[in-house]
């Protein structure tokens, strides 16, 4: 296997690739060499979490900021392996800045795992699954839903294997299913799910000044088959995801976890229509205040409604996704016991009741709490059905 894409969500994941005792990774790739300037969740997590997968604990102690790139990657590997096989010259990781190079001169690859900002997944995508490679990519398919259907046809018609990471069999969401599938509660006409996302800077603005390219970094490479324009830290990193081009906001970083089990469950086709209320910024522009006219950028907040025709037996239903802070009024059943919603969660909106769940649709309960009593002695009996295929 490779992965492409060296930045910190594919170090962190690479912690749990390679114990695999069926995966030996022989090629990692990013367009950029080896920096500290990288963006996480905290200032030595990531590091740490490297240093004691590897078996150093003392690995690069002291860096100013957080690891990235191609040959931290190759580091990576290489010492894990031979600290698993006794070598301490273990030399068995390709490095490459271009996956198309990786592609090409890899000519024993079975599988590559996609970790790049999501401008590129679908690029990478296509050209792996042509070379008969098979692929796994993480969220989202692709950030143009031309490109994404494109990615779609092409797995049908190279038949090779893929996985996108982010689906799941998600029992929460199937037992809230059945629930709703016993009838107690009346149909289904409504799907809350509101995140606390964004927590990256959203940018207002397309920057004007035109710092260096960083030494190491390839920003003709990062750019790939996005249009050219002057390299800015504000759009590498964890900010790609604010902006239209690189990124496809709140909603493609958290909606897919949330979300796919959702439209697997209750049989879900595309949107018949879709509604965005965003949120919009100010400046003043000679002692007059202005609206910022951005087309470029994810807003700081959203609310998206998306409404579904009835299908079989369930009638039509809309979804309603929130972030940026935002959340829905919180229900009766709540004020009265002077309660709120919290800071993430999912709700479902039936005819007779409502349930009221995590952001992922964990500990799912009925309101209020006295009702939800009546339901589960109602539906103790009531077990999932087996899992359905999605496909």
């Amino acid at each position: 296997m490779a992965l492409i894409g060296c930045g910190t969500q594919g170090l962190r994941e690479m912690i749990d690739l390679l114990p695999l005792p069926n995966v030996q990774v022989v090629a990692v790739c990013d367009p950029n060499k080896d920096s500290d300037n990288y963006v996480d969740w905290s200032r030595d997590g990531l590091r740490t979490g490297i240093a004691n997968a590897i078996g150093k604990p003392d690995w690069r102690a002291g860096t100013r900021g957080v690891p990235g790139g191609r040959d931290v990657a190759r580091e990576m590997v290489e010492l894990y392996y031979a600290n698993q096989r006794g070598s301490e010259k273990y030399k068995g990781c390709a490095v490459y800045a271009d996956f198309r190079e990786l592609l090409d001169k890899e000519s024993g690859l079975d599988a590559v795992k996609i970790m790049t900002p999501d401008h590129l997944h679908a690029t990478i995508a296509l050209a792996a699954m042509r070379k008969g490679k098979a692929v796994m990519v993480h969220k989202p398919l692709a950030n143009r839903l031309r490109e994404a259907r494109l990615v779609i046809e092409t797995a049908r018609q190279t038949k090779v294997p893929t996985h996108f990471i982010p689906a799941s069999a998600s029992e929460n969401i199937r037992a809230v299913a059945e629930w709703i599938r016993a009838g107690h509660l009346g149909a289904l006409r409504e799907v809350h799910n509101w995140s606390n996302r964004p927590v990256w800077p959203q940018y207002p603005v397309i920057p004007q000044d035109t710092p260096p390219v960083p030494d190491g970094f390839d920003w003709d490479l990062w750019l790939g088959p996005s249009q050219p324009r002057p390299y800015h830290p504000h759009y590498t990193n964890a900010v790609f995801r604010g902006w239209y081009e690189f990124g496809g906001g709140a909603v493609a970083d958290m909606g897919h976890y949330s979300l796919w089990p959702v439209f697997a469950e209750f049989g879900l086709d595309a949107p018949v229509w879709v509604e965005s209320t965003p949120s919009h910024l100010c400046a003043i522009h000679d002692h007059v205040s202005v609206k910022i006219h951005n087309d470029y950028a994810f807003p700081a907040a959203c609310t998206i409604r998306f409404r579904f025709a009835a299908k079989g037996n369930r009638p039509g239903l809309d979804i309603f996704w929130y972030d940026g802070g935002i959340r829905p009024p919180t229900p009766e059943e709540l004020a009265e016991d002077h309660r709120e919603l919290p800071a993430e969660g999912m709700m479902f909106v039936c005819e007779k009741g409502r349930i009221l769940a995590g952001f992922l649709g964990e500990t799912p309960a009925v309101i209020p709490p006295s009702k939800n009593r009546e339901f589960q002695e109602a539906t103790r009996q009531l077990k999932p059905s087996p899992r359905r295929s999605s496909a």
